[in-house]
């Protein structure tokens, strides 16, 4: 079964190419369907929640909470199911 790599999203012009990780709705090991949130987002202006884009179940955490991530840096891997 595939693994898909869900990336830091695009933020917009005014929020600039990087956000923190504030906390993780989903353990490694835990199923997600599609559209439930990941993982919430700091930047100096806003926060906000990455939904999964698949359903599947969450095999790996690339980013610990505290840490930068920049746009299109991978957050997690989901393993698909089915």
């Amino acid at each position: 079964m595939p693994a898909v790599d869900v990336p830091l999203p695009d933020l917009g012009k005014d929020a600039g190419d990087e956000a923190r990780v504030s906390f993780w709705y989903v353990d490694v090991g835990e199923s997600v369907m599609e559209g439930d949130d990941l993982v919430q987002m700091l930047t100096d202006k806003a926060a906000f929640d990455v939904p999964s884009p698949v359903s599947g179940r969450v095999i790996e955490q690339s980013a610990a909470e505290e840490r930068s991530v920049k746009v299109g840096q991978t957050l997690c891997r989901i393993q698909v199911e089915g």
